[in-house]
């Protein structure tokens, strides 16, 4: 049998995951990494993309994560991310709507710091949209 690797996926909300996993593919800053058991030790800041995880006898399970970074230690792999969600909770229609909401509030807003907050927003909404 092969190694397994640790791996744990944290947001600021909750431990999204934690177990022992085959492979862990993650949206580095300078790309796209795989990591297995036994990977050399290394951080990254994360890009917004979709974090794959894959179990022997399971299905991929895919996150979307927004910032924050991953760190490959003896132990495992650890990703912080400052926001994420799950593309199997991901609504198509909800996402197109909020869209609309957060592109409304940009054009509305009275002040650049309020502009600023719904712009980020929007962004973020978009960046989502991408992904599925």
């Amino acid at each position: 049998m092969a190694d397994k690797l640790q791996f744990d996926l944290v947001s600021p909300e909750r431990l999204l995951f934690s177990g022992q996993v085959d492979m862990v593919a993650i949206p580095g800053a300078e790309g796209d990494m795989g990591i297995m058991a036994g990977h050399a030790p290394v951080m990254s800041t994360l890009r917004p993309g979709i974090v794959n995880i894959d179990e022997a006898g399971k299905p991929q399970q895919r996150i979307f994560v927004r910032g924050g970074f991953a760190e490959v230690t003896p132990k495992g792999l650890t990703v912080l991310a400052e926001y994420t969600v799950p593309l199997a909770e991901l609504d198509a229609a909800a996402l197109d709507r909020e869209i609309a909401h957060a592109q409304e509030d940009v054009t509305d807003a009275k002040t650049d710091a309020k502009r600023q907050a719904a712009q980020e927003k929007l962004d973020h909404l978009k960046q989502l949209r991408q992904v599925i």
